[in-house]
């Protein structure tokens, strides 16, 4: 299927009915920008999580974990320029008090607030149609909270908006601990919040957020090499690791304008998605201006002695950073297929077998029958002990079991009928051709 054919709806729809995502405190309208995992949904992060992990910690080296607190001393921020300068345009309409993000409704990426004034001064409120659009303003976004029992100025702690500034508060205690010597790498999978305008476009744009980074600290010298290696990392493990088509992705280079506050250089991995080409993957050159400001306003010493080139020097970081549920979502929609079969509309997800929330969905043919229930418990028993991740389906009869198993990307079902019950043979449905083949259940289990 056409990835520009599928639409957002399809996605959403196909994520509520078969136990993806839901929405975040659904019983009660739900919350904008908050979504919960369902079981589905929980099995197919973790395993982009897991592949993410290895490829970048387990499989490295120099290259080790953490994991920070979301709650950090607000100076952190402050050092790290997000409390004056995380920030969005903002615009109001005067008229139903409809907010928006203004270079999203401007259609730019450009931030410049001379700019997006320009940009925005004939142009009518999407919500009520009146042209009554206040002038563009910066709105900070990191979530606001409170150490102790007393909510006044000096007990304000914020939810962190990336996980990157643990790392670099812990590059002194990971380089001494694990005897680290540049080049190394930090790497850290959690939580960050951003207090987003308008949050949109299901789990793309949201207040609540799963991050995938990797601080690559290196000599300033080798700042090119090493920008080329994560650009390139990040491209291969999206198309191979997450089997997402070379069609469906592009490389998008950040003008000065689009630059974060402390970016030298900046690639973005863009995917199609069916609202457009949009951002998946960031890799960006920090230069030293983490370690720098962390070691000015803590007063402790960031730099390193290079032992190679004696040395002193402030070290450079190369930032690999991406979004899980981006990427879960890239996943889906670049799996999301729909063809026809005996006249009917089949949809199923063809996902890559390692990301598959389950390998393998066991069946008897007839639930009512408690031989062919028997011995399709002893096969999903020894499935599953090798495999982990086997599902046990016996509701409904095997046409609606296939259709479900196709849509939640399951790529084998297996089933116990009555010849099994003479030879020990069973079938195999693959999802991707719909095509059955007898096995040997030893050969299935080996």
């Amino acid at each position: 299927m056409n990835k520009n054919e599928v639409q957002l709806e399809d996605i959403v729809s196909l994520a509520k009915r078969r136990g993806f995502v839901f929405q975040a405190s659904e019983i009660y309208g739900g919350l904008a920008g908050f979504y919960d995992y369902g079981p589905l949904g929980t099995e197919l992060a973790n395993k982009i999580k897991q592949e993410w992990w290895k490829a970048v910690v387990t499989n490295n080296d120099n290259i080790f974990g953490v994991d920070g607190a979301i709650i950090q001393n607000p100076k952190l921020w402050e050092a790290s320029g997000h409390v004056a300068g995380f920030t969005d345009p903002l615009v109001d309409c005067k008229n139903c008090n409809a907010r928006f993000r203004a270079d999203h409704l401007a259609d730019t990426d450009s931030t410049d607030l001379q700019e997006l004034t320009l940009l925005l001064k004939d142009k009518k409120c999407p919500n009520c149609g009146k042209a009554t659009l206040t002038e563009p303003r910066t709105y900070n976004m990191m979530m606001k909270t409170y150490i102790g029992p007393v909510e006044d100025s000096s007990a304000v702690a914020y939810l962190r908006p990336e996980t990157a500034g643990s790392i670099f508060t812990n590059f002194q205690n990971v380089r001494e601990t694990m005897r680290a010597k540049i080049p190394f790498g930090i790497a850290q999978i959690g939580k960050a919040f951003r207090n987003e305008i308008s949050p949109r476009d299901f789990i793309f744009r949201v207040r609540e957020l799963e991050q995938m980074e990797m601080q690559f600290f290196i000599n300033p010298h080798d700042q090119k090499d090493s920008y080329e290696q994560w650009r390139k990392f990040a491209w291969d493990f999206t198309t191979n690791k997450m089997g997402i088509s070379d069609n469906n992705v592009a490389w998008h280079e950040h003008g000065e304008d689009e630059r974060a506050h402390y970016a030298a250089a900046a690639h973005d991995i863009y995917f199609n998605f069916p609202f457009g080409f949009k951002e998946l993957w960031g890799t960006h050159n920090r230069t030293d201006y983490d370690l720098s400001n962390h070691a000015r306003v803590s007063g402790k010493d960031l730099s390193y002695f290079d032992d190679v080139t004696k040395e002193r020097y402030t070290p450079y970081v190369i930032e690999s950073s991406v979004g899980v549920g981006r990427m879960f979502l890239a996943v889906l929609v670049n799996a999301y297929q729909e063809d026809e079969q005996n006249g009917e509309k089949r949809i199923f997800l063809k996902l890559a077998e390692h990301l598959a929330p389950y390998r393998f969905a066991v069946s008897p043919l007839l639930k009512n029958k408690p031989e062919l229930v028997a011995k399709a418990r002893e096969v999903y028993v020894a499935l599953k002990k090798k495999h982990g991740n086997v599902m046990w389906d016996d509701n409904g009869n095997i046409g609606k079991r296939y259709r479900r198993q196709d849509e939640i990307g399951t790529p084998h079902c297996i089933v116990i009928d009555f010849e099994t019950l003479e030879n020990d043979t069973v079938t195999i449905r693959d999802r991707d051709t719909t095509q059955q083949n007898r096995v040997s259940i030893k050969e299935l289990i080996e």
